[in-house]
Parts: C-alpha cells; structure tokens; sequence
C-alpha cells in the first residue's frame, strides 16, 4: 500500500527536520517534543485521511523506521533520539520510503563520519592504530579483543539528525520528480 504524500506535510517534515538537526547541532540530542508529536501528527493524518489502510501505512513506516537503526543504538552507534527521529520520518513518508531515506541517511552519514574524522586527526589516528591491532589480534587469536581508546583524546560528536534530515530531503527530492524505485 503507497500514498502519495501531501505538500503540507512535506512541507511541515522539511521544518522539523530542520528544527531537528540544528538542535541536534547545538545540543547533540533530539527531543521528544519534535519526535513524538510528528509520529502521532502522522498516524493520525493518514488515519483519518485513509482510514485503516492509512493508519497501517503510517504505523508501517513508524516502527520500520525505529527498527532500522535500534540495532545501531543497542550498540552505541547512535542516540535514541535519532532512532525516534527516523520512526517519525517513517510515520509521515511510509515504509516503502523509510527504506531509501535509511539507506540515503547512511551514505550521508558515512560522509558526514569522514569529514568530522578529517578535522579530528589525533583521534582518527588512534582510531587506524586501535583497528589495526583488533585486527592483527583477530587474525592470530581468532577472538575479537577491543582496544580503547586513548583517554587523552575526546570522542568527536556525530549529529546524525543532520544525516536524517539529508537523507530525508534526499528521498523527497526523488519522490517529486516521480523517480520510486521500490
């Protein structure tokens, strides 16, 4: 099941995407005040819009979207507040988009990770040196051993609301000039 999705709405997910990454910007989390209210803006605009099958659409969209990057977060990969930001996403735009916006947030993401890795060279140093030996470790072990980081050196912070967002409007972008490759 696929609906298109309304100019005011698109409209209204650009606004609190962009909300959304310049508080994560600022602050390095996402609300509930934007996640929260956009899934139940969602649900409830496509459930009264569509009836049932709109309600499944949106809810479809919701929880693929959170389950996309829950893993990430189990892991530490990511906030829960970027995992409430793609289920947001995913209430609005459906489970079919979910799927393209998730993979363009990744590939953002992924550059996005290189750029801030780029201007934190001390860290991404460490970070070559402490995979070249879990890897040399691996190889002769046959056990994965983690090696930590160095105390000295501060974590560089990723934003990925910023990845969302891009994604996001990335896939939007397609959506308007009709090109749906799922």
């Amino acid at each position: 099941m696929y609906f298109k999705i309304d100019p005011f709405l698109v409209t209204l997910l650009s606004i609190i995407l962009i909300v959304a990454a310049v508080i994560d910007i600022r602050v390095q989390k996402i609300p509930n005040l934007i996640t929260f209210p956009t899934m139940i803006l969602g649900l409830v605009y496509y459930g009264v819009t569509n009836g049932w099958d709109g309600l499944l659409f949106s809810l479809g969209g919701l929880a693929l979207g959170i389950a996309i990057f829950f893993i990430l977060y189990m892991m530490g990969g990511m906030g829960a507040g970027d995992v409430k930001l793609m289920g947001a996403v995913g209430a609005i735009i459906g489970s079919k988009g979910i799927l393209l916006t998730a993979l363009f947030s990744a590939l953002v993401g992924g550059v996005y990770a290189l750029i801030i890795l780029m201007f934190n060279i001390k860290y991404l140093k460490d970070l070559i040196k402490r995979s070249y030996k879990m890897i040399k470790s691996f190889v002769f072990t046959k056990q994965f051993i983690p090696v930590p980081a160095d105390k000295a050196l501060k974590k560089p912070k990723l934003c990925y609301g910023v990845a969302i967002a891009l994604g996001t409007f990335s896939y939007l972008l397609l959506e308007f000039y009709g090109y749906n490759p799922i």
